[in-house]
């Protein structure tokens, strides 16, 4: 599997329509790679610390962030993972939520944040939190979606595992103050679970919170495969899923749990 991790620059001073156009750029430049799948940050389009936008910015689900990727997955015969975007649902509330589109440009499913963030940020108070975790069957293996936050808490990743995946993928929008939180989360979720982490974060300052940047693919016996900069910047790795189950079977960690209470 040759994954492809876009760690954008989001900065306040330029608009959505300026973003879409390099991620365009950025996806066109991706013709010919063979790539199997795209990962995008969290919140790309609106900007995740732009809190008074989020109302203005909301879509449904089949809204701008699917119909403009869906063509671009067809394109490029890639699963396409949009990073998340502010959903407005029919009851009218609105959640951050990220979807899978495959090589065809077919949804396969959604994930709505689970764990919203309320420290020095109105996440919290301005969305709704999904009620359930995600796994998605590929032609590559189940693949459980994550964002960001969600890294604090491994029982969602368990769950996932429980669930079958084999690989995660979290798109986020993690703050260069707490890089060294963002490593070690991102290995630690990985080496627990003995699966495969896809992490995709932006880059640039936003909501005057600089983004840490450092989008990694993670290894299932915890090593860093491939580990992006502070700049915006397309990161690719190559995969091989398969070894997560042979090192499931060679360390047998997670068969080895013992049910507690």
């Amino acid at each position: 599997m040759r994954a492809a991790l876009i760690q954008l620059g989001v900065r306040d001073a330029e608009t959505s329509a300026d973003r879409w156009l390099r991620v365009e750029r950025l996806l066109a430049g991706m013709e010919g790679e063979g790539l199997d799948f795209i990962l995008l940050p969290e919140l790309w389009g609106v900007g995740f610390g732009n809190f008074d936008r989020y109302a203005q910015a909301d879509e449904p689900l089949h809204g701008l962030t699917v119909s403009r990727l869906t063509p671009w997955a067809r394109r490029l015969r890639c699963h396409i993972a949009t990073g998340s975007f502010v959903e407005r649902a029919p009851d009218g509330r609105r959640y951050n939520t990220t979807a899978l589109l495959d090589a065809n440009g077919y949804l396969l499913g959604s994930y709505r944040k689970i764990h919203l963030f309320g420290y020095e940020s109105q996440e919290r108070a301005l969305l709704a939190p999904g009620r359930g975790t995600c796994e998605i069957f590929t032609p590559y293996g189940i693949v459980g979606l994550s964002t960001c936050y969600d890294l604090r808490f491994p029982e969602q990743f368990r769950r996932m595992v429980d669930n079958g995946a084999t690989l995660f993928a979290v798109t986020a929008a993690w703050p260069r103050q707490r890089l060294e939180d963002w490593r070690l989360f991102c290995r630690a979720r990985a080496l627990e679970n003995q699966s495969f982490l896809l992490a995709c974060n932006h880059t640039g300052d936003c909501g005057g919170v600089a983004g840490a940047g450092h989008s990694m693919a993670v290894a299932p016996d915890g090593t860093v495969l491939a580990e992006a900069g502070t700049e915006e910047q397309v990161l690719t790795v190559e995969l091989d899923l398969n070894e997560a189950q042979r090192f499931r079977r060679q360390f047998p960690a997670l068969h080895d749990r013992v049910p507690l209470g």
